[in-house]
């Protein structure tokens, strides 16, 4: 099977605060898989650490209030490009993300209010017809 991850739920570096979300159990996932990790905002060329981002009103803007819609799109671009090309059983991305989240994002208040909504790859990849599950959704017991 085929699984492409988010990045920093594999234990890279590349969270908007130079850190990551490892999670253990998707990390297992390597032994018995083909795993692809992917950060759609790296891959966009954005740094790592850099200012955090949210959707706000369809694009995406930084804590200190510039765009950075053009560089989330284009990683969100490359992303599916891997995707397209690797062709995953599932797709499983970090929670709440701009990039990334599946069924909730960060209101674009930098409160930490969610609303429903998906981050740029993943309705990307979900439009490409991909199946894609959310990280804090995925059951281990359930396997990939």
């Amino acid at each position: 099977m085929t699984i492409l991850i988010s990045a920093c739920l594999l234990g890279e570096n590349c969270k908007y605060n130079g850190g990551n979300n490892l999670h253990p159990e998707l990390a297992k996932l390597q032994k018995e898989h083909r795993v692809i990790p992917v950060c759609p905002e790296v891959l966009g060329g954005l740094p790592t650490p850099r200012v955090p981002a949210e959707i706000v009103h369809g694009v995406v803007m930084n804590r200190a209030g510039d765009s950075v819609d053009e560089a989330f799109r284009a990683g969100a671009g490359r992303a599916l490009a891997l995707a397209k090309e690797n062709k995953p059983d599932l797709i499983i991305l970090q929670s709440r993300s701009p990039s990334c989240g599946v069924g909730r994002v960060y209101d674009g208040s930098f409160t930490g209010r969610l609303v429903s909504g998906n981050g740029i790859f993943a309705q990307m990849a979900m439009e490409a017809g991909f199946s894609v599950v959310d990280a804090e959704e995925w059951e281990p017991s359930v396997r990939a």
